[in-house]
């Protein structure tokens, strides 16, 4: 398609192209296509109440539209993925011959405020993973869900999607298909591998049970009857705060990603390496993992504070 045809294209055909490409190129997920298309239908509608295009737009124009965009009250976070949404467009555009620059590629977002994350002790997990042994109502898979999810520091995404063949076998390592397709290879404890063992037992009655009614086989590790087949993210949120209001923990404390932090924190406490870390955890960017070592430089810090002698304030000497 010429410069002329791309100018004349709607500005949603921009988009739909943009988003294939980015699908078939480069396999994004379907919730980082979802975020772009929010993100440029936004900057469309800002476009066209100007009339103007993303063919003609300038960077003046981009500067002016994240002007808008923080008039708006809208977070740091928010328009420095917008921009980073528009200039991804914009680099697409360029490779395809639609424009001649990328008005957006000089421009720098706002800085991203680098949110420490929250985490538990050691003896918080462990009345969690009590707390799922006693599930009232499935405590095998509760179970399972927790021990893997701490010994592993799998995604939500990652843990509710496991299919069930990852686990055959009694595996010392599970294959985890994360991000992007990446593909990792993360070691399981022998508590977890135990409770996976239990809960595969009971799944497979249930499942054998399913087949002589005439119902297909699952074949997720954690099957469920919702459109995906498998247990919902939104599910084991809710049974993770469950669990933490059983343990005596304020359920605001705790999420799945707060256990995948903890799993982190503890390894790096351990005396783990931060690359290995960030292999396992599946961070594309060392920068990623490196929060942690904020996390735990904090902690030894408010120790030294509480405990050493010195740190303490001392009485003035009376003169």
């Amino acid at each position: 398609m010429s410069r002329s045809q791309a100018a004349t294209m709607p500005m949603p055909h921009w988009i739909s192209a943009f988003l294939e490409a980015q699908a078939a190129e480069l396999d994004a997920a379907r919730n980082t296509l979802l975020a772009y298309g929010r993100d440029l239908n936004a900057f469309a509608g800002w476009l066209a109440h100007r009339d103007r295009h993303f063919a003609d737009a300038t960077q003046e124009d981009v500067e002016s539209y994240l002007v808008s965009c923080e008039a708006e009250g809208l977070s740091g976070a928010t328009r420095a993925r917008r921009l980073s949404s528009i200039r991804q467009l914009y680099r697409f555009a360029f490779e395809e011959g639609w424009r001649e620059d990328n008005p957006a590629i000089r421009l720098k977002g706002p800085s991203r405020a680098r949110r420490l994350p929250g985490t538990l002790s050691r003896e918080e997990v462990e009345a969690l993973l009590e707390a799922a042994r006693s599930h009232p109502r499935d405590p095998l898979r509760a179970t399972c869900l927790m021990e893997l999810l701490y010994a592993t520091g799998l995604r939500v995404s990652e843990l509710v999607s496991l299919p069930v063949a990852s686990l055959r076998g009694d595996p010392e390592m599970l294959l985890v298909l994360g991000k992007g397709g990446r593909e990792r290879m993360v070691p399981l404890s022998r508590p977890a591998r135990a409770a996976a063992a239990a809960w595969l037992a009971r799944r497979d009655a249930m499942q054998a049970a399913q087949i002589a009614a005439g119902k297909p086989e699952s074949r997720f590790l954690f099957p469920a009857r919702g459109r995906d087949g498998h247990l919902t993210r939104q599910s084991f949120f809710v049974m993770v705060k469950e669990l933490a209001a059983r343990a005596g923990i304020s359920p605001d404390q705790v999420t799945p990603h707060v256990l995948r932090h903890a799993f982190a924190s503890h390894l790096l406490a351990g005396g783990a390496d931060l690359r290995a870390i960030q292999a396992l955890l599946g961070h594309a960017d060392l920068s990623t993992t490196e929060i942690y070592i904020h996390v735990q430089s904090e902690r030894l810090s408010a120790l030294v504070h509480e405990h050493h002698p010195l740190a303490r304030a001392r009485p003035r000497d009376k003169g």
